[in-house]
């Protein structure tokens, strides 16, 4: 008798296909993020600082491409999965910098307080979006981008609550824009009112998005300035995992805005189907890498390796998401978007500085 053939070809076949499936997407959403990147380096040769992040870039450079250019289809599938697989590995591997010693060294009172305030702009920021006209996901983007950390908050709850690839875009160009102007306008203030360093330190690490962006906004008021800055900033990046635990249990409840109905409109809770109680497994890998850290389990040389990872991946599903955007739908929702991401900054302005008077800082 003939020996039976093996099947271990097959399954090298069926292997090398998902390779030739998502190999020329994969390729292009990483050329266009190692042009965003070299473009990051660029700008700070030119201007001594990255004032548009390799991240922002990406999706700029992305969405450019594809408004003169639109990708073959043998593209898609790996462009869809830079877009969200390549962006979930980021995100998990994100939670290795992230220490619970480290932010317990802020102090219980400043710790609630900074809690309370992400926990009153979310909603806050959300409610603003929809007052707007934006549609429920685009807020939320909003909401979380301005209340915890920005692009990578954007970044973060975008597979969470299945958003369009316009809605993350225009959520991450305007905020991003913002976002400069902030660093760039904190210290006019902070000097005006003539806020002491650890005060102003509390106001930078609540209000600017991301931490070299709270270094920078920080810096001219001092060390002191900085390392407060930096503390409170890890803080609100820590509330990124139960924020978006919360979402993807909301998830099912949000409007379909003219897509496909996941639930009922207006289902409560009680009505939604159990799995959509659990948590997304990247998000669930995110909290893990925090207690793994926490717990002194990853080694510090893993550290840098990781944090490195997480930046070249989350850049080239930045670029993805640029690759499949339609300009013409960022440029409609402009106004709106403007108008939300400034009255959602405002709103945690007011509410840094009423946190800073309630503590006597």
């Amino acid at each position: 008798m003939l020996p039976k053939p093996l099947k271990a070809r097959p399954a090298f076949e069926h292997q090398l296909s998902s390779i030739r499936t998502y190999a020329p997407g994969l390729a292009l959403s990483a050329a266009v993020g190692i042009a965003a990147v070299a473009l990051g380096r660029v700008e700070e040769a030119v201007f001594g600082a990255q004032w548009l992040e390799p991240l922002v870039l990406a999706i700029v450079l992305g969405a450019a491409l594809r408004s003169l250019w639109v990708p073959p289809a043998r593209c898609k599938a790996g462009i869809d999965f830079a877009a969200k697989t390549v962006l979930e590995i980021a995100i998990v591997m994100l939670g290795a910098s992230v220490s619970a010693q480290t932010l317990l060294s802020v102090g219980p009172e400043m710790l609630i307080g900074v809690v309370a305030v992400v926990a009153l702009v979310v909603p806050g920021a959300y409610l603003l979006g929809r007052a707007f006209g934006l549609p429920a996901r685009m807020a939320l983007l909003i909401a979380c981008g301005n209340g915890i950390c920005g692009n990578s908050a954007i970044a973060a709850v975008a597979p969470v609550i299945d958003a369009d690839s316009d809605d993350v875009s225009a959520a991450i160009a305007f905020t991003a824009v913002l976002g400069v102007l902030v660093v760039l306008l904190l210290p006019v203030l902070g000097h005006a009112i003539h806020m002491p360093a650890l005060s102003y330190g509390v106001l930078s690490g609540l209000t600017v998005y991301a931490v070299p962006q709270v270094l920078a906004a920080a810096a001219p008021m001092g060390a002191a300035a900085i390392q407060i800055g930096t503390l409170v900033k890890l803080v609100r990046v820590l509330m990124l995992g139960p924020i978006t635990v919360v979402l993807s249990i909301m998830a099912a409840t949000l409007p379909s805005e003219g897509r496909a109905e996941v639930a009922p409109r207006g289902m409560g809770l009680r009505a939604v189907p159990r799995a959509a109680l659990i948590p997304p497994l990247f998000i669930l890998g995110f909290l893990t890498m925090i207690a793994l850290r926490s717990l002194g389990a990853i080694p510090d040389q893993a550290l840098p390796v990781l944090d490195g990872g997480a930046s070249v991946f989350t850049v080239i599903a930045m670029a993805a998401l640029g690759l499949g955007v339609d300009a013409r739908a960022v440029a409609a929702a402009g106004p709106r978007v403007i108008a939300t991401v400034t009255m959602s900054l405002l709103l945690l302005v007011v509410l840094s500085l009423g946190l800073i008077a309630l503590l006597a800082l």
